[in-house]
């Protein structure tokens, strides 16, 4: 496959597969981790051996051991602690296999991107890989009675913590005003011509479709980035020309309620994936940062109205 295709196959093997040695004890309690061959993807087809690649909202610091395992350099950003200390075992996990490469990461809030990154790597970075969070959306783990000894299904992990201000907690409009910012930052440590890959995909809410990846791409173009691809990572294997779909048991169970109510719901195969790059010429950049109540009026200079943004089912 061309590393410039605009479907990623990205799922040639399960998650479990994919992350085989290279986590931690402890890695697989985050309830939203990115899938390892998506950040390799991108790594490998948005930069070369030796440059930095950066994820603001890093978790368990997947985007940071694909880079090192890439000869690149990671630098990780990530809120809650507990996640930033599994990061930081994850790295030193990995790098003493690799010469050459360095990896870290600051427990902070990306919002205050820029201050939390050493000044003498403003303008720098390569690549930015994230994912904003999935929120109430995250489904967790699932265990039976046979492992549990309790009767029925019990839900774990599905949490990022417990911090109200952690993005994952707040509303839709208060996640992409916090969007916002971290990718205005983005734009600052990003050398001239740097690229911004986002993996996103839209949710349900109380029967609302919130078409996250719509809002993402208008967030980033009004961050002063400007879209040049969008593509889609596979989910799903294949095999003899067909998907092989990897659903969890929430995923499952929530497209068979949804189908008893009438909803066309259908199991989720892949992410949006949205690159941007920083202009080469400050002239190039686009409109400024728009603010919620311009979003709220259906007349933000992000470029798209209110209704465009929840779709009633």
């Amino acid at each position: 496959m061309s590393d410039r295709e605009s479907v990623w196959n990205t799922a040639p093997t399960s998650a479990h597969a994919q992350r085989a040695d290279r986590y931690v004890s402890g890695s697989n309690a985050h309830p939203a981790k990115m899938l390892p061959a998506i950040a390799a993807h991108a790594i490998r087809t948005y930069t070369k051996p030796g440059e930095l690649v950066l994820d603001p909202m890093c978790g368990i610091g997947t985007t940071l051991v694909e880079a090192i395992h890439h000869r690149r350099h990671a630098l990780g950003i990530e809120y809650e602690s507990r996640w930033a200390r599994i990061a930081r075992a994850n790295i030193a996990h990995n790098i003493r296999h690799v010469e050459q490469c360095s990896g870290r990461v600051v427990c902070g809030d990306a919002r205050q991107l820029t201050q939390l990154i050493d000044a003498d790597l403003h303008g720098k970075v390569a690549l930015v890989v994230t994912s904003p969070p999935y929120g109430p959306s995250a489904h967790g783990r699932v265990h039976c009675t046979s492992e549990t000894g309790e009767r029925g299904v019990v839900k774990t992990d599905y949490r990022y913590g417990r911090d109200p201000h952690n993005l994952a907690h707040v509303s839709t409009d208060q996640l992409l005003d916090g969007f916002s910012k971290i990718l205005t930052q983005c734009r600052t440590v990003l050398r001239p011509g740097g690229t911004v890959v986002v993996t996103t995909r839209p949710w349900r809410t109380h029967g609302e479709l919130i078409d996250l990846p719509s809002a993402v791409l208008a967030t980033g173009q009004a961050a002063g980035l400007v879209p040049t691809e969008r593509c889609v990572a596979l989910l799903a294997g294949i095999r003899d020309g067909r998907l092989i779909a990897r659903p969890s048991f929430f995923q499952l169970k929530n497209v068979r309620d949804a189908r008893r109510q009438g909803i066309p719901l259908h199991l989720v195969q892949h992410e949006d994936v949205l690159i941007f790059t920083r202009p080469e010429k400050p002239s190039a950049m686009s409109q400024p940062l728009c603010t919620r109540h311009e979003r709220q009026a259906g007349t933000s200079r992000c470029g798209y109205p209110r209704s465009h943004r929840k779709t009633r089912l």
